[in-house]
């Protein structure tokens, strides 16, 4: 084999894809949780606490603003990006069962072939 079908073999293994899949999928939903944090708790914890100090420059640190769309923004593209790799995944799926549903020339036994040689020894 050469190098590429050995790449290409190696790369299409369940394992190295559900691999690859699980890393994609923390990635995008670690964006969730962190714009949960950064966009929806973090600030909904810190007006009221930056309010009872007499904070100054309130107004200007924007503390107070609650980003519901940006953290809407991660669960969507989430979904996408997880529909994406349903759709990539089932087409390799789909490619493997071709493969394996191709038929294979069965392996003649070994007494079919010892009958066959008796008889055209007999033939002879």
């Amino acid at each position: 084999m050469g190098i590429w079908a050995d790449f290409k073999e190696f790369a299409l293994k369940k394992n190295v894809v559900e691999l690859a899949v699980a890393v994609v999928i923390g990635a995008a939903f670690g964006s969730i949780v962190s714009s949960l944090v950064d966009d929806v708790i973090t600030p909904l914890l810190l007006t009221p606490a930056l309010k009872a100090a007499n904070a100054e420059n309130l107004e200007s640190l924007k503390w107070g603003e609650v980003l519901y769309g940006k953290f809407i923004a991660a669960v969507i593209k989430f979904f996408i990006i997880a529909f994406i790799l349903f759709l990539i995944i089932k087409a390799m799926t789909k490619l493997q069962r071709k493969q394996e549903a191709a038929p294979t020339p069965a392996a003649t036994p070994e007494d079919v072939l010892l009958l066959r040689e008796i008889r055209d020894s007999l033939k002879k």
